[in-house]
């Protein structure tokens, strides 16, 4: 059988404050060599059944993929595996418990005419694995990017240096489109990638700013409340998450130093 469209998105119904409208799960490729399905999030009846209606579709469900070991991200793997008998895969059997076989950065899958490339992009998490729809030069590419917004970074599993280091990478990569896990698709995609490390460094320098005018040893919740003040307050704890990621980067850096139980700047040697 032949599948005109190379994938179809479907909604996950879980949506929320960190996963704004849901989650995209992705069915991508066909015919002799079925259909993976990317990320499938809940275990809904409803849902895992148009999953499993649209791998009929396309010549059958033959393997799941995880992007990272997120929970909106892998809730309905094992359900959809009991349905299928097909093996889950991701890069950590650790951090993804469902996992039954790991891959490694430039595993490949069949996607009908064309190739599926997993890609190694940490950052968000240390297990993060994007997608690369080869010769369409389509990208799933989990949480590294969002459609709407940006992405939180939650150490130790997420790491700012590392997630920057992920989106300059990309940058060098030719692609098309970007399909995020949460938010419509992308196609000004080096820009959209730009837009994302200038964010982080802006950010950065927040933080560095709002260090010069607070007391020695504050506290990161009193740093958020300085830098984003452009952001819904039921978000600050989130956002918390990633001030403390870019301290740490910055205190790698050399240029920030802990003190007491909060921060400060690292005083200037002579």
């Amino acid at each position: 059988m032949t599948v005109d469209e190379p994938y179809t998105i479907i909604l996950a119904p879980n949506p929320s404050l960190m996963t704004g409208p849901g989650t995209n799960t992705i069915i991508v490729g066909g015919g002799a060599e079925g259909a993976t399905v990317i990320d499938p999030a809940v275990d809904d009846v409803a849902y895992l059944d148009a999953i499993v209606a649209e791998g009929a579709r396309r010549g059958g469900i033959r393997r799941i993929l995880i992007t990272h070991g997120h929970q909106d991200h892998m809730d309905g793997a094992a359900a959809l595996r009991e349905r299928t008998g097909v093996a889950i895969y991701s890069y950590s059997k650790q951090s993804i418990p469902p996992t039954d076989i790991e891959i490694s950065d430039g595993a490949t899958f069949p996607a009908a005419d064309d190739t599926l490339r997993a890609i190694y992009t940490p950052g968000h998490r240390n297990d993060h694995l994007s997608f690369l729809l080869e010769k369409r030069k389509t990208l799933f590419a989990g949480d590294i990017i969002a459609g709407v917004g940006t992405v939180v970074i939650i150490p130790p599993e997420g790491d700012m240096q590392e997630y920057i280091e992920t989106l300059q990478r990309l940058q060098e990569r030719e692609i098309a489109a970007l399909v995020p896990a949460h938010g419509p698709t992308i196609t000004n995609v080096r820009e959209k990638l730009q837009e994302y490390i200038e964010h982080r460094m802006q950010r950065e320098q927040q933080i560095l700013d709002a260090l010069e005018e607070l007391p020695p040893g504050v506290s990161i919740p009193r740093i958020v409340q300085q830098v984003y003040v452009d952001v819904d307050p039921r978000l600050h704890p989130v956002a918390a998450w990633s001030v403390e990621a870019h301290l740490i980067k910055l205190e790698r850096a050399g240029l920030v130093e802990r003190l007491n139980d909060g921060w400060t700047l690292t005083e200037p040697t002579a």
